[in-house]
């Protein structure tokens, strides 16, 4: 649903974080070959649409570490209630 409305740098960076798990900017400009500018574009897109989750990095306090959200699914969410 949402994968249509993405720009093509965002989609690029949901598919390497689904596959590669939680990544700072850093791996995923790597990982990418997109420019940093581009990536950073990329994650803001995906975090207003809520599709990723930023996390603090305990190792390097100067770094975020991305990672996708979970899916959550109607029958999740009557669980949880």
């Amino acid at each position: 649903m949402y994968q249509q409305t993405l720009p093509p740098s965002s989609r690029t960076v949901l598919e390497i974080l689904g596959a590669g798990g939680a990544m700072t900017h850093k791996d995923l400009v790597k990982k990418s070959r997109l420019a940093p500018r581009t990536v950073r574009y990329a994650l803001k897109k995906l975090k207003e649409r809520h599709l990723i989750i930023e996390k603090f990095n305990f190792r390097d306090a100067r770094q975020i570490i991305y990672q996708n959200r979970p899916v959550t699914t109607p029958e999740s969410q009557s669980a949880l209630v």
